[in-house]
């Protein structure tokens, strides 16, 4: 297959940004607001179960806005619609994204320019212009959004430009919007629930190893902080396993540190088959993103071991089993136990996956 655009001009050019948001670490939020200084013409996204423990209490005069207030689950063309209709764009300078990987997409849009129709945005037939400084805070700890080039919907399909009746989920991609600023407030963890915790962190997982894996897009620097990724991320699924999933909470500061890290090293590498399979099935079953990855991660480790277990691969191996006390020909069978205990693993079935998506799902992929 071809190299994309993105990919051509990365390897054109040997030069290499770190990272473009500005990175700051923060006690708790209101040690954020006296340093940003919230006011009147600042727009906070969140949701309200974040609002209430941790902003509510300050009394600022920042415009808050929830995100149910548009809809529930990922990001879709009539939640955006929506959320336009909600937010005029002349009512704000400053967008701050206080929530989970939904959040953070939606706020990417918030700083640009508004289309004339989110379906044309999505589709690529209209310009992305950014306009206003984003500021960007996680609340959970995988999605890497945050710093990230990518925002995701899910769009009524089409099929050369006639709408199916169908929906599928594409990513928009444009490094206009990267958020300008990364806020880290691990404190903003404390309340977020187990099951979402774990799929997010094996999100954050999985976006180091296909970054680290990526045959056509690696980097110096995506290679430096997926490799720090991936250790900080199974030291702590190692402590879960051994000790439950309470022992979480003493490691916040390193799963939230570690979602940045992976985030990082997704910008300058992308991802690949893991998270390309797990778009049909995220759009069209409605499974989160973190969780419709999962479903799909240790099997394709499985065939990638299958068709050349000596290649890059065996580096990703030798890490794997180093942290988890193993050799490398164990290294995807332990891991994938280990995941495991961190998060039952569901079948496909479960979603609503039929027999036809096999052959279905890989066309769109291919397609979109």
């Amino acid at each position: 297959m071809a190299m994309d655009a993105f990919s051509k001009s990365l390897m054109a050019d040997k030069r290499e940004i770190i990272i473009a948001p500005t990175i700051y670490k923060f006690a708790d939020f209101g040690e954020f607001a006296e340093q940003f200084q919230l006011g009147e013409r600042d727009v906070v996204l969140t949701n309200e179960f974040i609002y209430k423990p941790f902003m509510e209490k300050y009394g600022l005069k920042c415009h808050y806005v929830f995100q149910e207030k548009f809809g529930v689950g990922e990001p879709s063309e009539a939640m955006i619609e929506t959320m336009y209709e909600t937010i005029p764009y002349d009512s704000y300078d400053r967008v701050i994204a206080i929530g989970g990987g939904a959040i953070m997409d939606l706020c990417k849009l918030l700083g640009c320019k508004r289309p004339s129709s989110v379906h044309e945005l999505y589709f690529k037939r209209e310009p992305i212009v950014h306009e206003k400084e984003v500021i960007a805070i996680p609340t959970t700890c995988g999605t890497g959004s945050e710093c990230t080039n990518i925002s995701v919907a899910i769009v009524k399909d089409e099929k050369d430009g006639v709408l199916t009746g169908g929906e599928t989920k594409l990513g928009l991609v444009s490094d206009d919007i990267i958020p300008n600023k990364v806020c880290l407030i691990p404190d903003l963890l404390k309340t977020l629930p187990y099951k979402p915790f774990a799929s997010s962190a094996i999100d954050a997982l999985i976006h180091a190893t296909e970054s680290y894996l990526s045959p056509h897009r690696k980097t110096i620097t995506s290679e430096l902080f997926s490799v720090k990724a991936m250790e900080m991320i199974l030291k702590g699924f190692v402590q879960i396993g051994e000790h439950g999933p309470d022992a979480r909470l003493d490691y916040l500061d390193e799963y939230v540190t570690a979602s940045l890290y992976a985030g990082i090293a997704f910008l300058k590498a992308g991802c690949a088959t893991v998270h390309g399979m797990s778009f049909p099935l995220g759009g069209t079953y409605h499974v989160p993103h973190g969780e419709s990855n999962y479903a799909l991660f240790g099997k394709i480790l499985e065939i990638y071991d299958e068709k050349d277990p000596d290649g890059e691969l065996m580096h990703f191996k030798q890490l794997v089993g180093s942290i988890l006390g193993c050799e490398a020909k164990d290294a995807i069978p332990a891991l994938n136990a280990l995941l495991e205990k961190v998060l039952p693993l569901k079948p496909l079935r479960e979603y609503g996956f039929k027999e036809s998506d096999i052959k279905d799902f890989p066309v769109s992929v291919m397609a979109n």
